[in-house]
């Protein structure tokens, strides 16, 4: 049914270009068949894709730097925001997947998910400073809201690591699901939500006691997750679904919208309106307005084989890595077209803005 699979550069496991976890999954033993969708998910259909566009000029108001991991390379790309060049592709570790970056722009975390650590870039130089040992198939990064730590999903280990940004030392490890895969946090920082796809579970975990409070469910395979600015819906890319949940944070309910084959990738803009998820299947991003849980917009970025794969909402742009084609693209949030396509690495991975 689906594209055949890339073997990374120096991972002890295969991903592919499309549909990439159930491969993964059924490496780890884990049964997909047995996971069953919410049962108070309620479906929504999208539109047909729109034709791509040609790119345009820069959109204006952005700047600083845009950061994507090249997963077969062992490479980062640093772009500038406003140019769109590569202005510099720095060594990462093996196999780099998951990225975030400071609020402050000078310190950039890097998950290495063949060598389970994560590096430290220092965005002066564009140097590793530090490697911090974590779980086995680190996968996804996330930046509490006040800086203090990093979480990151340890896909193999079935943990989460916190490392203090202020020491760069591991200062907890938290067991939550099977094969967690990414990680967001409520804006007040008080909880971090963890997309496990090997249970279809968000494991939510109170960071003052570095202790998981909560499961909600969350479709059959759930791999990416972002939640709204006021904090009230989760918004899951559940990849088998082939659709995206909006799980209300405090009672667990969850409503579904249909969206293009094997979402794994899904993103919340600044101002909550949109929701905006990566389809792996039909190359395309798919707009969700959060308001009445239906697609409002298909964008194509070009055809199956793109792969488009993780996403970074800015109040300027949406960024997306397409990992099939090799690049990064950019998208109006305000008219929902494409603006530029920029060529990174090899199997673009993950993508952060400062």
């Amino acid at each position: 049914m689906f594209s055949v699979l890339r073997t990374r550069a120096g991972g002890g496991h295969r991903r592919p270009g499309r549909m990439l976890r159930p491969a993964l999954a059924a490496g780890m033993g884990i049964l997909l068949i047995s996971c069953t969708p919410s049962p108070s998910a309620k479906k929504e259909s999208g539109p047909a894709p729109i034709a791509p566009i040609a790119p345009t000029a820069p959109i204006t108001g952005a700047s600083g730097r845009v950061y994507v991991t090249n997963q077969q390379d062992n490479t980062l790309s640093v772009i500038d925001a406003r140019t769109y060049k590569v202005v510099a592709t720095v060594p990462a570790g093996t196999a780099p997947e998951g990225v975030a970056v400071t609020k402050d722009g000078r310190r950039v975390y890097i998950a290495n998910s063949g060598s389970a650590r994560v590096s430290v870039l220092d965005t002066r130089n564009n140097k590793i400073v530090k490697t911090v040992p974590v779980g086995k198939s680190p996968t996804g990064v996330g930046l509490s809201p006040d800086g203090k730590s990093l979480y990151v999903t340890n896909g193999k280990s079935n943990t989460v690591s916190v490392i203090d940004t202020r020491t760069s030392r591991v200062a907890a490890t938290i067991r939550v699901g099977k094969s967690p895969l990414n990680v967001a946090f409520s804006p007040d920082g008080g909880s971090a939500y963890v997309a496990n796809a090997g249970s279809g579970k968000l494991s939510v975990i109170d960071t003052r006691t570095r202790r998981v409070a909560r499961q909600l469910s969350a479709g059959r395979h759930p791999v990416g997750v972002a939640l709204t600015p006021d904090g009230e819906s989760a918004y899951v890319a559940d990849e088998v679904g082939q659709q995206v949940l909006a799980v209300a944070t405090r009672t667990g309910k969850a409503t579904a919208v249909s969206v293009g084959e094997g979402p794994f990738d899904v993103a919340v803009g600044p101002d909550g309106r949109f929701a905006y998820s990566a389809d792996l299947g039909p190359g395309n991003v798919s707009v969700i307005d959060t308001g009445s849980h239906r697609v409002a917009a298909t964008i194509a970025l070009g055809p199956p084989g793109t792969d488009p794969f993780n996403l970074e909402v800015t109040s300027h742009a949406v960024y997306v890595t397409n990992q099939g084609a090799g690049t990064l693209t950019i998208i109006d949030p305000t008219s929902h077209k494409v603006v530029a396509t920029v060529t990174v690495g090899a199997s673009p991975y993950g993508v952060a803005v400062s």
